[in-house]
């Protein structure tokens, strides 16, 4: 495994790569590795034959008041993870090399995806998401690009971004991964207390009791939050931020569940805003 700085050592390694007919996959991270980002890895060692993994926590994603600074970073623990996975090339780049003096430009998708959920608790987040994205697959190129379902409409939002830019990436989701207890794994769980983390078990629980109450036949709408964001505050541990459940892929507001619907939910736990989200079926 090598590590690579520069957008020009990414674009050279690549264009070799392609030469010899490899396919290439990339993993976008912000590091911090648990196996929910090895996962990603490991699918995409299996699908093709080299893999590129960035190690980037973007700043244009960051609110005034959000965890920049203190977001966990530690680039030797993840480079010995990345390769235990196969990974073939970490891209671990400074802020000046994504974003260059005079860096004027971003990438914006249309508010019907990204004006609710994180979107609305965290403006000007998505388009942060979008432009770092956008400039990884244009440096990579890669042939897949694989992102974790648990930022379920961060996913969406990349896919808008692909097909509205017509990239020739295809864009691979993989299935979150929790822990035992159901908590979704998030580099963000480390800000957690031992009691905050028991208490954060709170959100897959009541996405649980949702995808319960769908199957014994209810499906309004705003039953199914008010049922979700009462198990929540029974948590004295959890301060929620917000309970919302949409048609899924399309992010439309409804009022009833008739086909696929995203069913997510945010709280914070001490100084940690962890989030989670369920696909439900009528």
């Amino acid at each position: 495994m090598i590590l690579l700085k520069t957008c020009v050592e990414v674009q050279n390694y690549i264009t070799e790569q392609k030469k010899q007919n490899k396919t290439i996959g990339l993993v976008p991270t912000m590091g911090y590795f648990h196996q929910g980002h090895l996962s990603l890895m490991e699918k995409a060692v299996r699908q093709c034959d080299k893999v590129v993994t960035s190690i980037y926590v973007n700043p244009l994603q960051f609110g005034p008041r959000e965890d920049l600074a203190s977001y966990p970073r530690d680039l030797e623990r993840d480079l010995g993870l990345a390769k235990g996975a196969g990974v073939d090339v970490i891209f671990a780049p400074t802020d000046s090399e994504m974003y260059p003096q005079g860096f004027n430009t971003t990438v914006s998708v249309g508010e019907e995806l990204t004006d609710k959920l994180c979107g609305s608790k965290r403006p000007g987040h998505f388009t942060g998401v979008s432009t770092v994205v956008t400039k990884l697959l244009n440096i990579v190129k890669p042939h897949k690009a694989y992102f974790g379902q648990k930022d379920a409409q961060q996913l969406l939002v990349i896919k808008r971004v692909v097909a509205d830019l017509n990239m020739d990436t295809e864009i691979v989701a993989v299935p979150t991964v929790r822990e035992q207890d159901g908590l979704a794994m998030s580099s963000r769980n480390t800000y957690l207390t031992p009691e905050q983390r028991a208490a954060a078990t709170v959100l897959y629980q009541s996405l649980q009791m949702a995808k319960g109450a769908v199957k014994e036949g209810r499906r309004r709408v705003p039953e199914i939050c008010q049922m979700v964001a009462d198990q929540i505050k029974k948590e004295p541990l959890a301060k929620l931020d917000y309970v919302e459940l949409y048609s899924y892929p399309h992010l439309k507001s409804i009022d009833e569940i008739t086909g696929p619907a995203l069913l997510a939910v945010a709280a914070f736990f001490g100084k940690a805003r962890l989030i989670d989200n369920i696909i439900l079926e009528a």
